[in-house]
């Protein structure tokens, strides 16, 4: 029987994706970090398409499947969700969604959790938007928020806590050794972290449309357009080659 990291695989392979590859960013930050506040003013000003790793488990969990009494269980005890469970609910949406411009929430949590994603979709970040924050505020806004979640109580918020400290500040790590991780201070009020956050975007914005205007250049040229008997394999994907510098 296969298992659901095989499905996934089989999705992946046969999925609706677009054509081209779409742009991910992870984004990343303690329960109470203000994550889901910010992700929604991207979503307005950015045209992304938000997509909540605890969401999406969430309403997994609530759904009757097979895999939700387990995942309400490991919520519950502020466990992670086995990876091939979480990436197999992203790439649904992701297919679901329409959009190629992604910003995913609370994952990956944990270096499993990114390997299994990078392996499975061939996917790399653009890069990984953390918001940092004292724990204290953290603390204070999940206790304050009342969103009446089984898991918004002291007990569970430590634990929560206690996982991410040991789970996710290693993914954070590893992505910021490759200089892909944006640090936000998530302490400032809500307005000023926004400012800070649409620099990152508007500056991956350009480079998104500078990459394609180049793609689109070389597409467009006689030479490849008509077929160049000439042209060796090598000469052929130079241009293309340097969108990934």
């Amino acid at each position: 029987m296969g298992t659901i990291g095989d499905a996934a695989n089989k999705e992946v392979n046969g999925s609706s994706l677009p054509d081209k590859k779409p742009t991910v960013v992870f984004v990343l930050g303690g329960p109470g970090s203000g994550k889901g506040t910010q992700c929604a003013n991207i979503v307005q000003h950015f045209g992304y398409t938000h997509l909540s790793a605890g969401d999406l488990l969430r309403a997994e969990q609530n759904s009757g499947s097979e895999n939700g009494e387990m995942i309400k269980n490991m919520i519950k005890d502020g466990q992670i969700v086995p990876s091939e469970v979480t990436v197999k609910l992203l790439l649904r949406a992701m297919e679901e969604s329409g959009n190629d411009k992604f910003l995913i929430d609370g994952f990956p949590r944990n270096e499993e959790n990114r390997a299994a994603f990078e392996s499975v979709t061939g996917i790399e970040p653009e890069f990984v938007l953390f918001f940092d924050c004292p724990e204290e505020e953290m603390e204070k806004r999940v206790l304050n928020r009342n969103q009446g979640r089984a898991d918004d109580n002291i007990e569970s918020i430590r634990k929560r806590f206690k996982v991410y400290t040991q789970s996710s500040l290693p993914v954070i790590e590893y992505y910021d050794s490759k200089g892909k991780v944006r640090k936000i201070d998530a302490s400032k009020p809500v307005e000023e972290v926004f400012e800070a956050v649409k620099e990152f975007f508007t500056s991956l914005d350009d480079k998104v449309k500078h990459h394609r205007d180049v793609f689109g250049r070389f597409m467009r040229r006689k030479k490849f357009r008509n077929g160049a008997k000439k042209c060796s394999w090598m000469r052929c994907l130079l241009p293309y080659r340097a969108l990934e510098i």
